[in-house]
């Protein structure tokens, strides 16, 4: 049978065509911004990156429409970036003062604010070496330099929300002492102190609960001071506590911070959706599996079975 060049043309002509006609019908998709969908870009504190990740990855599964971008950085340009308008959701350790609300409520941003855990401040020691207790008085005089010692201490960055803890805690507007230094992150203050037996290390109590692999070793290498609050006659009574979620639950443990998650959308959007998730109990239980203290404790049902004997 023979077919005519013409007739073979004239069929493909026809049939891109309606493969065009075809392709211009199809509707493009949009996903619209909401409690459980859409795109936004949040600031966190890098010290809790673990678990704001834990939590971000889990939320994006329930959700497949919900893309938080979440971008981990010090705490000072956290909130540097959200007085300047350049995120509107931020995750801190601290709230915001008078002066950081009123910036926020002058752009008619009013922050809604919402705390959803509590982690604590861990001083951790080579595993060779024999410190295994230290009271927040001696914490303190040896960030001001007012007590001799040999150890080296180490914590985060400089602009990390750990170093202004310290900070408060000491009094001090700058740590000046030739044995403190500031490293990277907190994973480099656990490298170090599991490679050098006369080092003190801070460093955010998340960090040692269920490492990661890059750097699980030296979690091992290294132990968790117990700590005497000796600042009262009443606390000092307590003794020495390591942290944990018991000791932060009861209060005996005495270097804790609340963390927070601060949404200035002025809507019911994106960030109001974390902020909801973080708080519900499949949040909170993500952080009491973590090691972390939830802000509300979920509850557990037991089934309780009575057998009669006949």
């Amino acid at each position: 049978m023979k077919v005519s060049f013409a007739g073979i043309i004239s069929g493909f002509i026809v049939l891109v065509l309606f493969q065009s006609c075809d392709q211009g019908t199809k509707k493009t998709v949009t996903i619209k911004d909401g409690f459980t969908s859409g795109t936004q870009v949040f600031a966190a504190d890098e010290s809790f990156s673990p678990i704001v990740g834990e939590e971000e990855y889990i939320f994006e599964a329930l959700y497949p429409d919900a893309h938080p971008e979440i971008k981990f950085m010090p705490e000072s340009r956290v909130i540097s970036m959200l007085l300047n308008d350049s995120v509107r959701v931020a995750i801190l350790s601290r709230e915001l003062d008078t002066a950081e609300t009123n910036v926020l409520i002058r752009r008619t941003l009013p922050p809604d604010v919402n705390k959803f855990a509590i982690d604590a401040i861990a001083l951790i020691v080579n595993k060779s070496s024999n410190d295994t207790t230290i009271t927040v008085s001696e914490i303190k005089r040896m960030l001001n330099g007012t007590i001799r010692t040999d150890k080296n201490i180490v914590f985060d960055n400089p602009n990390s929300s750990l170093v202004r803890y310290l900070k408060q805690l000491s009094g001090n507007k700058e740590f000046e002492q030739k044995n403190i230094y500031a490293l990277q992150s907190n994973k480099a203050v656990i490298k170090y102190v599991s490679e050098h037996d006369n080092a003190i290390g801070i460093t955010g109590f998340s960090w040692l609960n269920d490492p990661d692999k890059d750097y699980a070793d030296a979690v091992d290498k290294v132990k968790i001071m117990g700590v005497k609050d000796d600042r009262t006659v009443a606390k000092a009574a307590l003794g020495y506590t390591k942290p944990s979620q018991t000791t932060l639950v009861l209060h005996t443990y005495p270097l804790s911070r609340s963390l927070y998650i601060i949404d200035c959308s002025g809507k019911k959007g994106l960030g109001a959706g974390f902020a909801s998730f973080l708080a519900s109990e499949r949040g909170q239980r993500i952080i009491l599996k973590s090691g972390l203290l939830p802000d509300s404790i979920p509850g557990r049902e037991i089934n309780i079975i009575h057998n009669t004997k006949e």
